[in-house]
């Protein structure tokens, strides 16, 4: 388990969108762990738009992610999507298979789509826990779903800036090899 926070990413300069999707289920560890993204997400509200959506239960989460990217309402087609969730273990097998499950859709979503899905669904052993991640600061996972998201949004900002400079320049070079 890490134990810090990632450094928070200011080489974000592109306008962006973010729509977060986030269970109802463990209401007071999920809103805390949503308050905590938004807080971190509002360092950024010059560029970056959010729309939060909230869902049942975590396993309603990888649905609602891919319909925000493959059928977003008008003006909210993300750039990135933070999954967020609680899913508090019990004695059965029920919350791995569970978030099992949420872990392969929403990689699936993400590979497929290639928007950045942030998955802070987490699976926790009990309160305790889920204090720690969601309530407490220094291993929020809130915080660290925004700059994961911010650090995706800046390296495919970089990306797009040399995919531009590449059709540039690969025009100059082939109208330079004319001359030799």
């Amino acid at each position: 388990m890490s134990t810090e926070l990632p450094s928070l990413d200011e080489g974000l300069r592109t306008a962006a969108n973010v729509t977060i999707v986030a269970s109802n289920y463990n209401e007071k560890y999920m809103n805390a762990l949503l308050e905590n993204c938004l807080a971190e997400l509002d360092e950024y509200r010059d560029i970056i738009t959010v729309n939060v959506v909230r869902v049942p239960g975590a396993f309603e989460v990888p649905m609602m992610v891919k319909r925000s990217i493959v059928a977003p309402t008008v003006g909210n087609e993300p750039d990135a999507v933070i999954a967020l969730g609680v899913i508090l273990r019990g004695s059965t097998a029920h919350a791995d298979l569970i978030g099992e499950a949420i872990t392969t859709q929403l990689l699936s979503i993400s590979c497929d789509t290639l928007v950045p899905v942030i998955h802070e669904v987490l699976l926790l052993e009990n309160e305790q826990q889920a204090f720690a991640r969601c309530i407490a600061s220094a291993l929020n996972r809130g915080r660290e779903a925004a700059r994961a998201a911010i650090s995706m949004l800046t390296v495919l900002e970089s990306q797009n800036a040399l995919n531009s400079m590449d059709k540039r320049t690969a025009g100059v070079n082939r109208n330079s090899s004319l001359f030799f």
